[in-house]
């Protein structure tokens, strides 16, 4: 049974939202969350779950995209969508690294948000239409001089997407103990000690190309 978590301050939102969901499915188990106490309890009966979470950031008392990011990875077979009006560019940039988080914004019609609740019920993040036009055609400028060689630099593109060293090795016809050097090399010079301060620091820094990694 699907188990959606509505977690907004507004009666008014919560009470269209469980609509929406509704006609969707009559499967669905809905619980209602209107602080960040009440979410973390509704998250922590669902741990062995994968609610649906369906959150107004912008009315919710979380401590910023840092808060929202490790609650996510708590509870990893969670899935995000985030309901609002007005995410600055910067918080739908780090929010989304996180694979669990889709965003869709208020002023988005009712059309797009049954696509978004059936991509969710599918267990597919949702990035709605004027999120991706962000992402597509803002990307960050460099903030880094690293210079990562041709082959370091399609070996990052190809971390980014989530591709293995093993598959890495067979995109690249190489030895996975090359790969394993190249992937050392990357973190050395990012500066970095694992896969996903390398994607990240790759993603901000525009060392990878955005939508890249969201395919």
């Amino acid at each position: 049974m699907e188990s959606f978590i509505l977690a907004d301050n507004q009666d008014i939102t919560r009470a269209g939202l469980e609509s929406y969901v509704s006609h969707l499915t009559v499967r669905a188990s809905i619980c209602q969350a209107t602080n960040k106490r009440e979410l973390l309890d509704k998250l922590s009966k669902n741990a062995d779950g994968a609610p649906i979470v369906v959150l107004d950031y912008t009315l919710f008392d979380l401590n910023g995209v840092e808060d929202l990011q490790v609650i996510a990875r708590r509870y990893p077979k969670s899935q995000w969508l985030l309901f609002s009006h007005e995410l600055s560019e910067d918080f739908i940039r780090q929010s989304v690294i996180e694979q669990n988080i889709g965003v869709l914004l208020k002023e988005c019609s009712g059309n797009e948000i049954v696509t978004a609740l059936k991509c969710m019920l599918r267990g597919k993040r949702y990035l709605c239409q004027q999120t991706t036009n962000i992402l597509a055609t803002s990307p960050y400028k460099r903030d880094t001089q690293t210079e990562l060689t041709a082959s370091e630099l399609e070996i990052l593109r190809l971390i980014a997407q989530g591709k293995t060293v093993k598959e890495i090795a067979t995109i690249r016809v190489s030895s996975i103990h090359t790969i394993i050097t190249h992937k050392k090399n990357i973190f050395r010079k990012l500066e970095v000690n694992n896969i996903y301060e390398a994607t990240k620091f790759a993603l901000r820094a525009g060392l990878v190309e955005m939508m890249e990694y969201y395919i």
